[in-house]
């Protein structure tokens, strides 16, 4: 029976735990995907390398990497061109919220 407990606790701490996950996902809407767009088109960046990094959303950049101001309203965060796709990063935390292929 402790056993069948315990399988039960565990389970619903999954699911709990991903459902906390779910609500860390920070939302980048198709307008302000679409600002990003033209807006990197306007004023493009160099791409620059960054080996051992994975692009992936959650990954932290390092601090020596410069983020670039968005000039756009409702737009809070910054974007970098890195392997040739816009990453955009939450400026306080340096993590990455979305890459734009």
């Amino acid at each position: 029976m402790k056993k069948v407990v315990s399988s039960a606790l565990a389970g619903l701490f999954l699911l709990g735990a991903s459902g906390f996950g779910f609500a860390q996902t920070v939302l980048v809407t198709p307008e302000q995907e679409t600002v990003v767009r033209e807006y990197v088109k306007k004023k493009p960046l160099a791409s620059i390398n960054l080996p051992g990094v994975e692009l992936n959303v959650g990954s932290a950049l390092p601090e020596t990497v410069e983020l670039h101001t968005i000039d756009a309203p409702d737009i809070k965060y910054r974007y970098v061109v890195i392997d040739n796709r816009t990453v955009l990063v939450d400026p306080g935390t340096r993590k990455i919220v979305r890459v734009i292929e």
